[in-house]
């Protein structure tokens, strides 16, 4: 790909992504930065766990994507006794035409482009872990046969964080394989004036389709393609090593309070993060800049607290903002 084709090519991605932007700024109110982060998150191909009181949009996010890329949706709504064939599928006992019994696949609501684990962390650790393949590999193995998910399949999962009676954390293996760890905070008063006014009169907006599947595919081949210097991929590098407290380099807070840094998935998510952003900004190459927006949700969920931080009440976000201070400047 020539240099002026790659730009009429990211100009291309601009236009689609504000158009994105545009539609569902109509229906979430107040919450840009959300936004920001669901997208960055869906076209660079990772998961999305939100975080958020109860009646902020967390739900309405989920449908109002779908509806907009026009990619297929399914929901379940986790509780303590959902089983794992509730999400996969199960081999139910059929007759074939000669009327002997066979077993038969039938699919679960995993296979969908866009799946809402709505409050995942009321569901059992057993159940919890079905998800686990299916996010890292795109596939579920029933029976000893694997089957395919779609190549957009994405979780956005939600948890209520004042709700803590009855829930299993989420163990730290699924956590990581969410690609942003998004907060949802509450509104402020303009921003409720006008939810108020929108959901309280007889028309409320409905978003239309405004993509097409090839687009969407066209859309992330182009994030692959965006460059980034090997002086900022080693900062990058050298970062997620210092959210280990066994790194030589690691800041004194990090030594003091953290039990367990980041993964190499951490990594990888600002990387895929950073140039998603890149390309919303009209940009063939990643900045500081841009990594510097997708640290905190890349990050925060990866950075484990040590029996002491928590309960000195240190929270993962000021261990990242003291280690961000490598890459400003």
């Amino acid at each position: 790909m020539t240099p002026d084709i790659f730009q009429e090519k990211i100009h291309w991605f601009q236009k689609k992504f504000k158009e994105i932007q545009s539609a569902m700024g109509q229906i979430l109110i107040g919450q840009e930065e959300v936004l920001m982060q669901t997208l960055i998150a869906f076209f660079a191909n990772g998961h999305l766990l939100l975080e958020g009181l109860p009646g902020l949009g967390k739900t309405l996010l989920s449908q109002s994507l779908g509806q907009i890329l026009g990619i297929s949706y399914k929901r379940i709504q986790f509780t303590p006794d959902l089983m794992p064939a509730d999400i996969l599928g199960t081999n139910v006992l059929w007759k074939d035409e000669k009327g002997m019994p066979i077993f038969r696949y039938e699919e679960g609501p995993i296979f969908c482009d866009l799946l809402l684990a709505d409050e995942i962390n009321r569901a059992t650790p057993k159940t919890q872990s079905a998800l686990l393949q299916a996010m890292q590999e795109r596939k579920v193995t029933i029976s000893g046969k694997t089957h395919d998910l779609s190549e957009n399949f994405m979780v956005m999962a939600t948890q209520n964080p004042i709700e803590m009676e009855g829930t299993y954390p989420l163990p730290e293996a699924q956590l990581d394989r969410f690609f942003f760890k998004v907060q949802i905070s509450l509104p402020g008063l303009q921003e409720l004036i006008q939810i108020a006014q929108k959901t309280t009169q007889d028309s409320v907006y409905i978003p239309e389709q405004k993509f097409q599947k090839q687009e969407i595919m066209e859309m992330k081949s182009l994030v692959r393609q965006v460059c980034i210097h090997d002086i900022l991929m080693e900062s990058c590098a050298n970062l997620i090593l210092n959210t280990h407290a066994q790194s030589p380099k690691a800041d004194p807070l990090v030594k003091k309070y953290v039990q367990y840094g980041a993964s190499p998935r951490g990594l990888q998510a600002i990387v895929l993060g950073a140039k998603v952003r890149a390309l919303f900004q009209g940009r063939s190459y990643v900045a500081r800049e841009d990594i510097l927006f997708v640290l905190q949700p890349a990050l925060r969920h990866r950075i484990l607290l040590n029996f002491q931080g928590e309960a000195e009440g240190i929270n993962s976000l000021k261990i990242i903002e003291h280690i961000q201070n490598s890459l400003k400047g």
